[in-house]
């Protein structure tokens, strides 16, 4: 199987604050792998890290078999990646079309009337200014704005954040549309059972380092790593 994805041991720093430590983990192509982690232990990191935000000192990433680790974040992206970034970062300003068709990159894939199937309400608050939309809303929003650059991997961080139990109900089956068209998808979560209904293969990271690494139905089964690393 093909990889979209392949970090092999990052060490990135902000500053002398040393925050990942040797990372090393994969996407296949169509996948969807999830990094779980409690608030400070580098998850958000190891997004910028991929996206050249935050370049690592140390080890490799590549993209479609692409070494990117010393390219600039515009041309990590042009090889097809779509951010969701914490906090959504919506264009407060622009209403919902707008916000989704200043994304819009390349002819064929994704429109505006995909990304309205995959979250009707979206189309129903069309003209409405971002600020004026719900949480759950702008996370629908944000996500629908990566698709429109018409990405073949999603990176997503915390997607699930400050969302009611209904919105992340919508959200997984969102997600799980997504990864039924082939979607290859790296999501950073603290949402366990929203990480476990949807992952192919599930990370554990601490304090910079993976501790564990398997498939969900594993993770379900290591309750030593769950209540040691994730509190649960």
């Amino acid at each position: 199987m093909s990889e979209a994805l392949r970090v092999e041991d990052v060490h990135t720093y902000y500053g002398d604050s040393y925050v990942l430590q040797g990372v090393s983990l994969r996407v296949a192509s169509g996948q969807l792998v999830t990094v779980l982690g409690r608030n400070g232990v580098g998850k958000t990191t190891l997004i910028r890290s991929v996206v050249g935000f935050t370049p690592p000192r140390s080890g490799r990433v590549w993209v479609h078999g692409e070494d990117v680790t010393r390219w600039p974040s515009h041309r990590i992206a042009r090889l097809g990646i779509g951010l969701v970034p914490q906090g959504r970062r919506i264009f407060p300003s622009l209403n919902v079309e707008e916000n989704l068709t200043v994304a819009a990159r390349g002819k064929n894939g994704w429109t505006l009337d995909r990304v309205y199937e995959v979250f009707p309400r979206l189309r129903e608050r069309a003209r409405h200014r971002g600020a004026k939309l719900s949480g759950g809303e702008q996370q629908m929003l944000a996500i629908g704005r990566a698709l429109m650059t018409n990405p073949t991997l999603l990176l997503m961080d915390e997607p699930s954040e400050g969302l009611a139990p209904k919105l992340v109900l919508e959200l997984a089956h969102a997600l799980l549309q997504l990864k039924e068209r082939g979607l290859s998808i790296l999501m950073v979560e603290q949402n366990l059972p929203l990480a476990l209904r949807l992952a192919d293969y599930v990370y554990v990271i601490s304090k910079g380092t993976v501790v564990f690494e398997g498939r969900a139905d594993e993770l379900r089964e290591a309750e030593d790593v769950r209540q040691r690393y994730l509190g649960v």
